[in-house]
């Protein structure tokens, strides 16, 4: 007997019956044997040591590869727990997932961990990779999963099995060398060796049984695990990059904002921080309306009616902020502006004439966030979205997606952020619209994105609920991804919210909507580019550009001067004349990250000269004063202002 495999190069090759993954990787190369960690058939994970038992879509899964890092950290979260109750006996083990960069695992046991048992977890845990302990899968019975789990005092795994597991659904416990073993679905690898050392443990926090803080307390042990010991260097040193760059820390420093209890999850913006927004608001500002946009504002609270039709209740209503009027009205606090927008299109008739009509608005928006989910300016409960709504025909969709994409590519490169992946997030379970809608609002998205040159990956599953959407993820300074921009492609909400206008024919037609964000909300992207940019802001972005710092008192005449006219050439300038030492002025601006400080005494103040020191650098550079305004006024001009010139 023989099975056929179907590989991903679209090449077709025949195997005999039972033959194993890790036997097909050793046929193809000795090299690819030593990297492959599990294998898929028709999707599905395998073990690189179990038959396969059926032929299919068949694909080798190296330790390189983001499938290889889950499979490494699942292996790693077992090798940690196989150490914790080898040092440690007695501690029960509940659950072990892999999660974003690492692992963890949760423990059920009396005394409390430390940090300062990581060491000799982490010595225990390369221990057991050195003995390359062999790891086989075994299929238990249900009964006597439970039993065997009982009685060896694993309770919350007999739970696991007895309340999660569905019956009928195989029982798989993975043995790792002859003492320990974990109920688990795998894959894992062929023995411990092959996990290699590239593991750190970094952090312990509380948990409950199944998130329920009604049931036990549990401790929670993070791992991080890489394919190799420089990926595992090259991710602490983002870790230690991005604790530098924590805007968190950076707001305090750079007094931009500040956050309190009496408002969690909104923000305190400061004068710096303000000012900095109301820069990229009206960067933002000048692009759209160079690109059509029509600049709109719609209420901020809107009756419970509106949301039920536009169907935002049925889906978002737990995340709503209500209230309830003397008269009995039941209001909602807008979470987003799409309804609000539809409204303000419905108003008047509509020609095919008006379209495309894209109207655009920075728009405040409010959701409800649990407070443990809250983050800085990433997680709020307070937002504003540089939203946009375009309004237009079939015809118009590939048009419009080829020109958002070439906007929203624009405004990335002018703020310093690369733009990472785009991505296509397809139907979710639950939505709104027939499958026919669905198939033709997928497939039109996906074919204007590719005539907008655009690479798609495919997300199953992670659309909106009345459309598919456009995902455009970008890439930070230390290599970190952030998804921000969206457009998305909704046939749903113009039919339940009866938008029409009048077609070439003399008919009423549907329009066709487009929701679609550059930054996603204001606070978030700051908060990037705070990060982004370490706070030290190109000169155009700085709240403050120009500070100039007196040497002596004798020159405050000439500072006042200086500062007058650099205002007149329109740079943010601020003075100090403190009797201070110019040294600590120097150092204290320096730490508020100030772009550039012009130092003037006596000596400048005869001459008419200003000495610049840039941000960064030691050197100072003494020019006229006339020629210095000259190049900083031009420099911090925005990018799109620079173009025009």
């Amino acid at each position: 007997m023989s099975i056929s495999l179907k590989f991903p190069d679209g090449a077709e090759r025949a195997y005999d019956d039972g033959v194993t993954p890790l036997a097909v990787a050793e046929g193809i190369s000795k090299s690819l044997a030593k990297k492959v960690v599990a294998a898929k058939i028709d999707g599905g994970w395998w073990d690189l040591t179990r038959p396969l038992e059926s032929g299919g879509k068949f694909e080798l899964v190296t330790r390189d590869s983001a499938d290889g890092l889950e499979v490494l950290r699942h292996d790693a979260a077992h090798v940690m727990a196989q150490a914790v109750q080898e040092l440690f006996p007695g501690t029960q083990v509940t659950i072990g997932p892999t999660v974003e960069d690492g692992f963890y695992y949760d423990f059920a046991r009396d005394e409390p961990f430390s940090t300062d048992d990581f060491e000799k977890i982490e010595q225990r845990m390369r221990d057991i990779v050195d003995a390359d302990l062999p790891i086989e899968r075994e299929v238990w019975n249900r009964e006597q999963a439970i039993a065997h789990f009982n009685e060896i005092g694993e309770t919350f795994k007999a739970k696991i099995i007895d309340d999660i597991i569905p019956p009928g659904e195989p029982i798989t416990v993975y043995r790792q060398g002859a003492d320990w073993k974990d109920l688990c679905r795998g894959p894992h690898l062929p023995s411990t060796g092959r996990l290699g050392k590239a593991f750190k443990l970094m952090k312990l926090a509380g948990a409950y049984w199944r998130g329920d803080s009604n049931n036990e307390q549990l401790q929670r042990i993070y791992g991080t695990a890489w394919s190799d010991e420089k990926q595992l260097a090259d991710y602490l040193h983002r870790l230690e990059e991005a604790e530098k760059r924590d805007h968190r820390k950076l707001g305090r420093q750079l007094e931009l904002f500040h956050f309190q209890e009496e408002g969690r999850g909104m923000v305190f913006w400061h004068p710096k921080g303000w000012k900095l927004w109301q820069v990229l608001e009206n960067y933002l500002r000048r692009r759209l309306d160079n690109s059509g946009y029509q600049e709109v504002k719609a209420p901020q609270i809107l009756d419970r009616a509106l949301w039920e039709k536009s169907g935002h209740w049925q889906k978002f209503h737990a995340n709503m902020f209500t209230c309830e009027t003397v008269e009995g009205e039941v209001l909602a606090v807008k979470p987003m502006n799409c309804p609000g927008h539809v409204q303000i299109f419905n108003q008047g008739q509509k020609s095919y004439r008006d379209l495309p009509l894209r109207l655009s608005e920075f728009g405040s928006c409010h959701r409800y966030e649990p407070s443990g989910a809250l983050q800085g300016l990433m997680r709020v409960r307070a937002f504003v979205q540089d939203d946009a709504h375009i309004f237009c025909t079939e015809e118009q969709l590939v048009e419009e997606t080829i020109a958002f994409c070439k906007l929203l590519r624009s405004i990335y490169e002018d703020l310093g952020v690369e733009l990472h992946a785009v991505k296509l997030a397809l139907r979710p379970d639950v939505r709104f619209g027939s499958d026919d809608i669905w198939d033709k609002a997928e497939r039109i998205l996906q074919d204007a994105a590719e005539a907008a040159g655009e690479t798609l990956e495919l997300l199953p599953n992670e659309g909106a609920f009345y459309g598919p959407k456009l995902e455009f993820h970008l890439k930070d300074a230390i290599g970190r991804t952030w998804q921000c921009g969206t457009h998305q492609l909704d046939f749903v909400l113009p039919e339940r919210l009866e938008a029409e206008y009048v077609g070439e024919d003399g008919q009423k037609h549907r329009p066709v909507m487009f929701h679609r964000a550059i930054l996603g909300s204001f606070e978030r992207f700051l908060g990037i580019l705070i990060e982004h940019y370490a706070g030290a802001f190109p000169l155009w972005l700085a709240p403050v550009q120009v500070v100039i710092a007196t040497i002596t008192q004798d020159a405050d005449a000439y500072a006042e001067a200086v500062a007058e006219k650099m205002r007149a050439a329109g740079l943010r300038v601020e003075l100090d004349q403190r009797n201070e030492k110019v040294s600590y002025k120097v150092r204290e601006h320096s730490l508020q990250k100030i772009p550039v400080i012009a130092v003037v005494g006596n000596k400048e103040a005869e001459s008419g000269q200003v000495a610049l020191r840039r941000f960064g650098s030691q050197a100072q550079e003494v020019l006229g004063l006339d020629a210095a305004i000259a190049a900083l006024a031009d420099e911090a001009k925005p990018p799109d202002l620079k173009r025009q010139t």
